[in-house]
């Protein structure tokens, strides 16, 4: 079996201690998550490691005797050593005071620092569970429940172990689960982890069934939110996650392993001296899970995912395992589903921001930006862009394949970036499809904007509609009026500009000099009359006089000139005498 199909492995950097031996006692803080070495009861050293500890905690404390167990406060403030089964020591004495105290019968308990809950095992066969709540140094009592135990013939007594009891917070919530082991002579095909929802308020529940479909004994363990499950019999792991959807039977959901077993590499270690973190290896899933719907749904809840999602999504379009576009639909909107709901979520704390609601209690906290939301320029730079440029692909595949991304993004009422529309008419024009691209654009499949009327420009030489249409869309946008008269003058539309100015009411404040250089480049002296009899009636319109202020008009400099008159003049190098609008073609805007 080759490496890549190995998903769990050890960590790279373990905590290394001296492993336990007549001397040295080891002991392991689940709170913590603190290795602790004691030598000769203390009194030659004791030796404090944890995973994320640069720097190891050493001391020494008198040997008074054999120490039964040691652990560190929260933040490492105070040490307990315990050296009976009765009694607790601190060594640097502090005073105490009791704040609370039930009386209960208790067979063993179970705490989860994660979450401060503690589980109290009562009655005789074990299986009430009674857990308590500690928050700012004081203890709730949350409602007890009962552990379901498996059916048994008459003569077993069954009692619930605390072996196949652990806590864990999956997703955000607290669950309890019991590792439910069936006798032989029952029905079931193997033992099965159950999972209880154990909520701050209201009863506990039990929600999901995992089924193992195999016997023996087994280890738990929970990483990145999947509940791994250890057979050590066949030396294999088999990883549950409980936000896939299962087999619901109206009261719980029943769920099996999402891969097959595989070992954990790497497969030989250090037998002692060692603690060590398991690890999720989400690229070789990926060959794993060949439903990509369901792989998506997997890798969007992992915490490192983002690149492996790309990949998915580049491998998916490759030339040798192309998926069908109904897939690759689904890969689209299953991403711009998480993106959406990041873009909500900030929307609505920026709103609440700018309400002055940010000093709130509970204090409003930005949404977390996880590697599950994949943008539109991760998608463009990592997975569209490339695509695009492949020569091989087909390209009614890559058009089908752009405008299945934007139709996605559009369904969920995401602004689509510039760069695709672009992308999107390269692609277009390079394959000659402009009947395609007139149809896009007339249908408002690609979205109005300016950077695309700008592209649309540039591709007047190729396609001379892509004018009129960059026009039409700028006129669409209703923010875009410079960029139109400026399209008009540079090809030499003077008269259209100038009545475009004029419809939108801003004639008043254009100016003169920009229309009449315009004109005078066309060589067209009736033209360069007529914008300037214009410009002149609006002078006198505002100003009262006809004249032009200093650096307004091309003909300054030229003695004597200042407006038109009866006599022949000279305004620039052209010959303007006053002519009756009728004996021309060009009809003058009203100013």
């Amino acid at each position: 079996m080759g490496e890549e199909e190995y998903y769990l492995e050890l960590c790279e950097r373990p905590v290394q201690f001296e492993k336990a031996n007549p001397v040295n006692c080891v002991f392991f803080d689940e709170a913590n998550k603190q290795v602790f070495a004691v030598r000769s009861g203390g009194a030659t050293g004791v030796v404090v490691k944890g995973p994320d500890d640069r720097n190891p905690i050493s001391f020494r404390m008198d040997d008074k005797g054999e120490v039964k167990c040691i652990k560190f406060s929260l933040e490492n403030k105070i040490l307990a050593v315990q050296r009976t089964s009765k009694t607790v020591v601190l060594p640097e004495k502090r005073s105490l005071k009791l704040l609370k105290s039930h009386n209960i019968n208790v067979n063993w308990y179970m705490y989860c620092p994660e979450s401060a809950v503690i589980l109290l095992s009562t009655t005789v066969l074990e299986n009430v569970l009674q857990p308590f709540y500690f928050r700012a140094g004081t203890m709730s009592k949350l409602p007890k429940f009962e552990i379901e135990l498996p059916a048994a013939p008459k003569s077993t007594k069954l009692s619930l172990s605390e072996r196949d009891i652990a806590m864990a917070t999956i997703y955000g919530q607290l669950y309890v689960l019991f590792l439910r082991h069936h006798s032989r002579t029952s029905n079931s095909t193997g033992a099965e982890v159950v999972l209880y929802h154990l909520p701050r308020e209201g009863a506990c529940k039990k929600m999901h069934i995992l089924k193992l479909n195999r016997t023996g004994k087994f280890a738990l363990n929970v990483v990145d939110n999947l509940v791994v499950v250890h057979h050590q019999d066949t030396e294999t792991s088999v990883i549950f996650d409980i936000k896939l959807r299962g087999e619901f039977d109206g009261t719980v959901t029943f769920h099996h392993p999402v891969l097959p077993a595989r070992s954990i590499q790497p497969y030989q270690i250090p037998m002692a001296g060692y603690l060590w973190n398991l690890q999720v290896k989400l690229q070789p899933i990926v060959n794993l899970l060949p439903d990509k719907g369901r792989l998506m749904d997997f890798l969007l809840q992992r915490k490192e995912c983002k690149m492996v999602i790309l990949s998915v999504c580049s491998q998916m379009l490759s030339e040798s395992d192309r998926a069908t576009l109904p897939v690759i639909a689904t890969v689209f909107d299953k991403l711009n589903h998480e993106y959406k709901k990041y873009l909500d979520a900030e929307q609505s704390y920026t709103m609440a921001v700018e309400a002055g609601q940010s000093r709130s209690n509970p204090p409003l906290k930005r949404p977390t930006r996880t590697q599950a939301v994949v943008d539109q320029s991760d998608v463009y730079t990592h997975v569209l862009s490339p695509f695009a440029e492949n020569k091989e692909m087909p390209h009614k595949f890559v058009i089908a394949v752009l405008m299945e991304y934007i139709r996605s993004l559009n369904q969920f009422q995401i602004t689509v970036q510039h760069y695709l529309h672009e992308l999107v008419i390269k692609t277009l024009v390079q394959h000659n499809r402009f009947y395609m691209l007139h149809q896009f654009l007339q249908y408002h499949v690609l979205s109005d904007s300016k950077p695309l009327a700008c592209l649309l420009l540039s591709l007047e030489s190729f396609y001379p509609p892509a004018h009129q249409l960059s026009l039409d869309m700028l006129k669409r946008l209703s923010t875009a009026n410079d960029e139109i008269v400026e399209v008009l003058l540079s090809k030499h539309q003077v008269l259209a500009a100038l009545r475009f100015i004029r419809g939108i009411g801003g004639h008043d404040n254009i100016s003169a000099r920009k229309f009449l250089d315009a004109a005078k480049q066309t060589e067209d002296n009736m033209l360069f009359y007529t914008i300037f009899r214009f410009f002149e009636q609006r002078n006198q319109r505002l100003r009262g006089n006809p004249n032009f202020t200093p650096g307004e008009c091309t003909c300054q400099g030229k003695p004597g000139v200042t407006r038109l008159s009866k006599n022949p003049l000279w305004v620039g190098s052209l010959c303007v005498r006053r002519i009756p609008v009728s004996f021309y073609g060009n009809k003058v805007p009203n100013s």
